[in-house]
């Protein structure tokens, strides 16, 4: 299996105590330019929808995240 790289955007972060639950989604616009000059173009093309909720409990993450930022997620395939 090769690499893949996909680009998803932070839609929502729901907060507990010690733990967040952070809610992707594949990275999209309402238009894009004609000449595909924007690198979310060619994700949403070759990646058009995708859904991730990770929870997370490492506190040295905690709070780093930030709603409305786009994050890379590479798969690598772990043998």
């Amino acid at each position: 299996m090769p690499n893949m790289r996909a680009k998803l955007v932070l839609q929502k972060i729901e907060q507990f105590e010690a733990i967040e639950n952070l809610h992707f989604s594949a990275v999209a616009a309402k238009s894009y330019p004609t000449d595909g000059s924007d690198e979310n173009n060619t994700y949403a093309k070759f990646s058009p929808s995708a859904s991730l909720v990770m929870t997370v409990m490492n506190p040295e993450l905690l709070g780093k995240f930030k709603a409305g930022e786009s994050y890379y997620v590479d798969f690598t395939p772990a043998e």
